[in-house]
């Protein structure tokens, strides 16, 4: 079973349809919980006159968030929004890669499909010492491993150093990324909020 995902989007709306936008962006949180496995959600523009809005929402799992964006209600409800959100980026969060953005601090609002709204204080990102401390603890066994399986292949230490880091770099960091680094934030998931 995978693990709960995090998707961040950035839009970019018309200001002259701010009143649409805030009813089309409910709307869809609205239609987003009624999918197994919806963890939440909420909204937020950059400013009072601000054309910027960031929306976060959160599924249990790969596979429930796949069904949420690949099912006809979202696909009804985008193309509503096609004329009055000027751009889009997404990203899906799972873990450490949230750490590398400046830390948040303060509340949001978050809406409720009942029309109502709670404010909930953001936990800010672990302190940097902690981040190098959990990617160090990922990395090092990982590298030594990589590098006793590889020193028995014929001619790997006659090849120039860039080469060998290349082809480590290579191997490693999807290794890192998928599976290494959110074992250790798992793992690390209380000392890391102290």
């Amino acid at each position: 079973m995978s693990e709960p995902l995090t998707v961040s989007i950035r839009r970019e709306v018309d200001p002259e349809r701010i009143v649409e936008a805030t009813a089309w962006v409910q709307t869809g949180v609205n239609l987003a919980t009624k999918y197994p496995g919806f963890l939440g959600s909420g909204w937020v523009r950059a400013g009072e006159d601000s054309q910027v809005w960031h929306m976060l929402y959160r599924f249990a799992s790969e596979d429930s968030l796949t069904a949420w964006e690949q099912s006809a209600e979202r696909a009804w409800w985008l193309s509503m929004g096609e004329g009055f959100v000027r751009s889009e980026r997404s990203k899906r969060r799972t873990g450490i890669e949230g750490w590398f953005d400046e830390p948040t601090t303060g509340t949001i609002t978050l809406p409720a499909a009942d029309g109502t709204t709670e404010t909930v204080t953001v936990a800010p990102a672990p302190p940097r010492w902690k981040q190098a401390t959990s990617i160090w603890l990922g990395f090092f066994p990982v590298n030594l491993a990589f590098t006793y399986a590889m020193s028995p292949v014929p001619g790997w230490n006659e090849l120039p150093i860039w080469l060998r880091v290349l082809v480590t770099t290579l191997v490693l960091t999807p290794i890192m990324a998928y599976w290494v680094l959110p074992f250790v934030t798992r793992s690390l998931r209380n000392w890391l909020a102290r």
